[in-house]
């Protein structure tokens, strides 16, 4: 009963972090959502400053919240009191968890800095998909469902050992170490409108990114020593060269 418990856990992990991840899609967009990224919510005191303050203060809860729970220590903190199956998967719910806590109480700052009309709108929404298409195809390269937390609840079910961790670099991961999060920073950017508090929020999520891969690098060298060592020399940290050398070292993403 337990496993089927965790196995369930992981799909409602998994669920939830798709239902996020499709909201923030359309809150970025300001499409067919009841509340975008400048649509007006709960004002903070203060205007545009008290505004600021509470959008940098719910990035930086979704961030430390993130990090904090990527990092081993605090793993095995969790290990003692959660099913070692289920710890992706709560760190997944927590992270859709926060996600959607700053899109709802995110304060709108609305000094437009660019807007595009009619067919000009294509080469935003175009971006937009593409940076998405490289987020999906990244988890897929490495494993999508052991990044979301199934792959760990489904062998707990069948009472299989989840496989040993592969060091690999396929297709993007040749041309960049983190292709995963430049799509991330691609789709932030991309609208039709940019404001002053969308700037702020794909700002604020782009630095955190950048912490992020931080301690994720820190932690690839310790688990994978000098194979990665040499893949950090080899391929780019986040944007692509120009010129491309031939990097053949593995991979495998935490972030």
């Amino acid at each position: 009963m337990q496993r089927l418990a965790i196995f369930l856990y992981g799909v409602f992990a998994y669920v939830l972090f798709l239902a996020v991840f499709g909201y923030m899609a359309a809150f970025l967009l300001q499409l067919l959502v009841p509340k975008a990224i400048n649509d007006p919510g709960l004002a903070a005191p203060g205007g545009l400053f008290g505004a600021s303050v509470v959008n940098v203060a719910l990035i930086a809860f979704f961030g430390l919240l993130h990090s904090l729970l990527a990092r081993d220590w605090m793993k095995e903190k969790l290990y003692a009191i959660l099913p070692r199956a289920a710890e992706r998967s709560t760190y997944v719910v927590q992270s859709s968890l926060c996600l959607a806590l700053a899109m709802w109480l995110w304060q709108p700052m609305d000094m437009t800095l660019w807007s595009l009309a009619g067919p000009s709108q294509i080469v935003p929404f175009a971006t937009f998909a593409l940076g998405a298409a490289i987020v999906l195809w990244s988890t897929f390269l490495i494993d999508h469902f052991e990044l979301f937390g199934l792959r760990q609840s489904w062998t707990h079910l069948r009472g299989t050992p989840m496989p040993t961790p592969e060091f690999k670099t396929p297709a993007l991961y040749r041309i960049v170490r983190h292709p995963m999060q430049l799509g991330i920073i691609i789709l932030l950017f991309s609208t039709p409108q940019l404001t002053v508090g969308h700037l702020l929020f794909a700002g604020s999520m782009t630095a955190y990114i950048f912490v992020g891969l931080y301690f994720e690098e820190r932690a690839l060298l310790r688990m994978f020593g000098a194979r990665y060592a040499a893949y950090q020399r080899n391929v780019p940290f986040l944007f692509p060269r120009l010129v491309r050398r031939n990097a053949r070292q593995p991979r495998k993403a935490e972030f």
